[in-house]
């Protein structure tokens, strides 16, 4: 008798890694929503602009690959509170001694990748609690975390005009030791998690052509959703003069349509396979981000055709963690870094198109413009491996690919 989501896996953990995850993410994007007043405090360019919500993106990459080493290594529990450590010190060193330079910002901005880095550290450490047939809707669960960009949207930039954005820093750490204690008290690392790998062992999977599919399949679709989430308030700003709050207003709408799409990206792939999904998907994103590529649609349309485009890439980001622990299901760990590096790198280029598209040639188009002809391009990378992957599923009873 096949078995109901709630009779498996670990709740607490999942809730636990849910909460460490959002509030990881809230901090990661922070200097999105913040960007207008930094930018008018420091006095930044369009291409500083970008960097400066691009830095983070791409430290977070990185560092992912970091915690994918030592999950192996330490497992997922120790690894989060040391890394969560990282980040509560870093912020609280921003709200002490202040942020007065560009390059001051940039070096924050690598510190807020260490919350970044968290989604190598949530995702295996609930996955390894729940069997193949649901670990679409687990990872969609635990990976809806992403919704932290929303509250990171909506309240900051309110808080800062309150309260100043230098002190931002300071309330978010404190917020950040609550849910550090809240995980430290609740989550588990399952008896099924693997002993740590070798080097050789990493080096390998380097070497699968899936490992790499898999990896720019990801760096679209959560690449499209963090580097729009960082750049929207940017964007409705500068494009269409709403003030700091009103862009942040319409940015949370968008990552929240993205956010707690991702679950049922993930329960849809269980469902049709992840492959079907994915090619319905990267087309949407296509489309959408061709149209936005036109600029001279009214800010409500262009709220709209966002909406659509954030929902297909929360929708991408389940489903295409639902094909990872299908091809490496002893190596999710590992490959949840990877992915989630380049996953992250694609935020960044992003991000940081858009920044310098506007500066040199005085449109956002160029840059959504190259990232929907990405987006084309791992559609036809799906076509491509999805006769191969499905034949390969059958071996693996009750799972879709």
């Amino acid at each position: 008798m096949k078995r109901t989501f709630l009779s498996v896996g670990h709740l607490p953990t999942l809730v636990a890694c849910f909460a460490y995850f959002d509030l990881s993410f809230a901090v990661w994007v922070l200097l999105g929503p913040l960007a207008v007043l930094i930018a008018q405090n420091l006095n930044l360019d369009a291409g500083q602009k970008g960097l400066m919500v691009a830095v983070p993106v791409l430290a977070g990459a990185v560092l992912r690959v970091v915690n994918g080493i030592l999950v192996g290594q330490w497992k997922a529990r120790l690894t989060a509170i040391v890394m969560q450590l990282v980040v509560i010190l870093g912020l609280a060193a921003a709200w002490l001694f202040g942020i007065h330079s560009f390059a001051q910002l940039l070096v924050f901005g690598c510190v807020l990748g260490v919350a970044g880095a968290s989604f190598a550290i949530a995702l295996p450490m609930v996955s390894y609690w729940y069997p193949p047939e649901h670990q679409g809707m687990a990872l969609g669960l635990a990976g809806a975390g992403n919704s932290g960009t929303v509250f990171a949207s909506l309240f900051a930039p309110s808080l800062a005009l309150a309260v100043g954005w230098q002190n931002v820093f300071g309330l978010a750490a404190l917020l950040l030791i609550v849910i550090l204690l809240f995980f430290m008290i609740a989550a588990k690392d399952s008896p099924r998690f693997p002993p740590g790998k070798t080097m050789a062992d990493y080096a390998g999977l380097l070497g699968a052509g899936d490992a790499w599919w898999l990896m720019f399949f990801y760096s679209v679709s959560f690449g499209g959703f963090v580097g729009l989430s960082s750049f929207l308030p940017i964007y409705f700003h500068d494009q269409y003069g709403l003030s700091p709050v009103n862009a942040g207003y319409f940015a949370a709408a968008c990552v929240f349509a993205g956010s707690f799409a991702r679950p049922f990206g993930g329960a849809l792939a269980d469902r049709i396979g992840g492959t079907r999904a994915l090619m319905i998907i990267y087309a949407i994103v296509a489309v959408v981000l061709f149209a936005i590529a036109q600029g001279s649609i009214p800010v409500t349309g262009t709220l709209v055709i966002l909406l659509v485009g954030m929902i297909a890439l929360g929708f991408g980001n389940g489903a295409v963690f639902q094909l990872v622990p299908q091809r490496f299901g002893r190596d999710v760990g590992l490959m949840t870094g990877l992915v989630g590096m380049t996953g992250g790198i694609g935020g960044f280029a992003l991000a940081a198109s858009l920044g310098y598209a506007k500066q040199f040639t005085g449109s956002y188009g160029p840059g959504f413009a190259l990232f929907a002809g990405l987006a084309l391009t791992a559609w036809a990378g799906i076509a491509a491996v999805r006769i191969r992957w499905r034949e390969d599923a059958a071996l693996l009873a009750g799972v879709r690919v």
